[in-house]
This record gives structure tokens, C-alpha cells and sequence, in this order.
């Protein structure tokens, strides 16, 4: 629901970010906190209602706790070791969340619960189910939030949480078309590095423009029965129809991207080769490499 401010258009701009503030952070672990109870597949307590005679499960909390020290060592945690939101000055791993949010998502499954007796109520039991239909909600719950507070993330139906990059050629069209690349290597290189640029953590970001680069270079020796200029310059020629003017900006951009892959600290790491410092910069190359290799790809034979 919009309210009045944002349907008249009263209220300023959401400031986009990928930094999870305390206040966001609390609200974000709230809604893994009303999930728990759908990892009771996993995290069972057996208990026995002596009265009734009956066995009931409920959700294993300590059990819970015990495994995410694992799985999650850097989450924040309150002085009794619970998994807590940040008060005050905390410090806090924002991408530990991020885990945790992930986790409940992969593992989340329907239940049923109740009292044993709605006159008595003797003991509150929960009901493992094998569906995931509770899934749906409590990724709409989390991309509400992410979405309300302006953060550059969303929860996938692939239960994995990916990076918003707003004014990205990366479109679900283009990785269709990566799917179809007959050559195995630059396939799987372009999948990986992809996969790294969605990644929330910046440091993914140098990865990412690494193995477009590895892609870009493997893509140059597409046609094996020719050798590496050969068969870039054929890539080259296919891509401009044998107009021209397009082969000398296809290969003027082809020889511009080997040079920034040569100079900068992308695929080689010689302290001669320059610093990348700004991840913005890492957007920057990534986005350009893969426009050229988008438009490429579709003349690969």
C-alpha cells in the first residue's frame, strides 16, 4: 500500500544503498526470528505431556543456536550467545545477516500447529510438513523491507539474496543467451562471473571483473581450428556483418579491452599493473566487457 505522501508525490526520494543500518538490521532479523519455527524439520524438541499422555515436538532453539555458531560465526549475538540485533555502538557483520537470511530461506518448510485441546490446552504442538509454500511469504516479507529502506537487494525465488545494480545492461535476456554458448569454458566463465556480480559482498567485485576478462580472452579463441587473432578477427567481422565502419569500432573495442585487461590489476598482478580502488570503477569495466561480449555472443556459431 502506498501511503498519502508517496501517491502524491510529497515525499523525497528513497537514498539507494547497500549498507544495512541498525534500525533495518532489527527489522530484517525479525522476520527470520517468525520463521524459525519452520526449521522445526531440522531443529526438533521432543517433549511429553505427562497428563495427556502424549508426545508433541516443538522448535529446538538451543539446538539452533548451537548449529548457526557454526554455520554463522560472525552473526551478532547478545551476552547470552542468542543471535540479537545491534544496540548502541555494536559492531555488526551486515553479510553474517545476509547468511542467515539465506539459510532460513534454503531450509524453510510449511508446518501446522495447535493446541492438542482447544478446551484444555495441554501442550502446543507443531506438525512438519514436506511443502514450502510458506516460502513466498517470507520472501516478500524481506524484499519489503529491503525494497521500503532503499537496500540494493533482493531475495530470489532462487532463495539466494543478489545485489541490485540499478542502470546495468545485465538483463535476464542476456543470461539466457550465456546459457546458450556452445563453448563450454567461456560459458562457465561467464556464468561464474555473473553470479559474482550479483554477489552483495564488494569484495566479489574484483573477482567478477576477473573472470569476464578470463571469459573475454577465452572468447577471443572461440574457433579452435584457427588460431587466437585469426579467430577474433572472425568474431570481429561476423559481429559487423561485413559493414566497415561497425568492424573497425568492434575492433577498436576489442583491442581497448585487452589493453585495460593488460594495464589494470584485473587479470595479472605485477605491482606495475594500476589499482583498482573503487568498486564503482569495477561496475564500471564489468559492464562495458560484457556489453561487447552480449552483442558477441549472438553471432557465435
Amino acid at each position: 500500500m502506498n501511503l498519502y505522501t508517496e501517491r502524491h508525490g510529497l515525499r523525497k526520494p528513497i537514498t539507494r544503498t547497500s549498507e544495512i543500518s541498525k534500525e533495518v538490521y532489527a527489522l530484517l532479523l525479525n522476520v527470520c526470528q517468525k520463521y524459525y519455527k519452520n526449521l522445526t524439520h531440522i531443529f526438533k524438541l521432543q517433549q511429553h505431556c505427562s497428563f495427556v499422555g502424549q508426545g508433541y515436538i516443538e522448535f529446538n532453539r538451543s539446538q539452533f543456536e548451537n548449529r548457526m555458531a557454526i554455520k554463522i560465526p560472525n552473526i551478532l549475538r547478545d551476552e547470552y550467545g542468542h543471535i540479537a540485533a545491534p544496540q548502541d555502538n555494536d559492531d555488526y557483520d551486515q553479510y553474517s545477516l545476509i547468511d542467515l537470511i539465506e539459510y532460513v530461506a534454503e531450509n524453510i518448510k510449511d508446518i501446522s500447529e495447535g493446541w492438542n485441546n482447544d478446551r484444555y490446552k495441554n501442550y502446543w504442538d507443531i506438525r512438519c510438513l514436506d511443502t514450502t509454500n510458506v516460502f513466498d511469504d517470507y520472501r516478500n516479507e524481506i524484499n519489503e523491507i529491503f525494497q521500503e529502506s532503499g537496500l540494493l537487494f533482493t531475495l530470489t525465488r532462487g532463495k539466494l539474496i543478489e545485489r541490485i545494480v540499478e542502470n546495468s545492461p545485465l538483463s535476464p535476456e542476456i543470461e539466457t543467451q550465456v546459457q546458450q554458448i556452445a563453448e563450454y569454458g567461456t560459458r562457465e566463465l561467464m556464468k561464474d562471473a555473473i553470479a559474482l556480480y550479483k554477489t552483495p559482498n564488494p569484495a566479489a567485485r574484483q573477482d567478477s571483473v576477473e573472470k569476464i576478462w578470463d571469459a573475454f580472452e577465452r572468447m577471443k579463441t572461440y574457433y579452435t581450428n584457427l588460431d587466437k587473432r585469426d579467430s577474433a578477427n572472425k568474431v570481429v567481422n561476423d559481429m559487423s556483418n561485413g559493414q566497415l565502419e561497425f568492424s573497425a569500432i568492434f575492433d577498436a573495442e576489442f583491442r581497448a579491452l585487452t589493453d585495460i585487461g593488460n594495464s589494470f590489476r584485473i587479470r595479472h598482478h605485477e605491482t606495475s599493473k594500476i589499482d583498482i580502488t573503487d568498486n564503482r570503477h569495477y561496475d564500471y569495466f564489468f559492464n562495458r566487457c560484457l556489453s561487447l561480449i552480449a552483442l558477441a555472443i549472438q553471432y557465435l556459431k
